[in-house]
């Protein structure tokens, strides 16, 4: 099975407000990698869809960070993570059944993520 990787926007992607460590390329690595990607955020859907396009990245979901349930209930994956900045984050992605990577420069390393090679 898959594994799921989604990204919150502000503080973990480098396009974030403020930017984030993640960057575009770790994102594309995880797609590379056969993980199916998205983006859960405070930002509205149309935003967050906004981003992608403009970069070029096509996701396989967006939703609002409180509906991060919906996305495990939406795809099967055998590890489900969500990366992100802050303690709300942290709540929702535990609310969800994600495993909660917070995003800074030695948390992932507990995880051994690829992407982060």
């Amino acid at each position: 099975m898959a594994k799921l990787i989604s990204f919150d926007i502000d503080g973990t992607l480098e396009v974030g407000d403020p930017p984030g460590i993640i960057t575009l390329n770790m994102v594309r690595r995880a797609q590379e990698l056969g993980y199916l990607i998205g983006s859960c955020s405070d930002r509205p859907l149309s935003h967050q869809q906004q981003i992608w396009d403009t970069h070029e990245i096509r996701v396989d979901f967006t939703v609002l960070k409180h509906r991060l349930a919906e996305v495990r209930a939406r795809f099967q994956a055998d590890e489900y993570y969500h990366i992100g900045d802050t303690e709300m984050d942290s709540f929702f992605a535990d609310g969800a059944g994600f495993r909660f990577i917070k995003a800074d420069a030695t948390a992932h390393l507990a995880y051994g993520l690829e992407i982060f090679r």
